[in-house]
């Protein structure tokens, strides 16, 4: 797990599961629940911050990303492997000429 701009107590917190192997970087080996619970503090507590947990899965990826708080990346889906996506100034200015049609739902 990895946090960035977030409250000292969260660290603290995260301390107490995890071994924080360099500044905001948390390493450890949980179970399902507590890995849950500690994203569920993270997500909560992160404020401004942003948090990652990736986590090994029964996947073809073998792990699972989760993000939270970093408006310019999100996990996406492809053909059931996670991807990164970043949104850059392309994007900014694609999303500017895009013109949704009003009634998309009746097409």
């Amino acid at each position: 797990m990895t946090l960035e701009a977030v409250p000292e107590s969260l660290r603290g917190e995260l301390s107490r599961w995890l071994i924080e192997v360099q500044p905001g970087v948390y390493v450890g080996n949980a179970s399902a629940l507590v890995r849950d619970l500690l994203w569920d503090k993270a997500v909560g507590h992160t404020r401004r911050g942003r948090c990652t947990q990736v986590y090994r899965a029964s996947n073809e990826q073998g792990f699972v990303i989760r993000t939270h708080g970093d408006a310019t990346r999100r996990v996406v889906s492809l053909d059931g492997y996670q991807l990164v996506a970043v949104r850059n100034a392309r994007h900014a200015e694609l999303a500017q000429e895009y013109d949704p049609p009003e009634d998309d739902d009746k097409l």
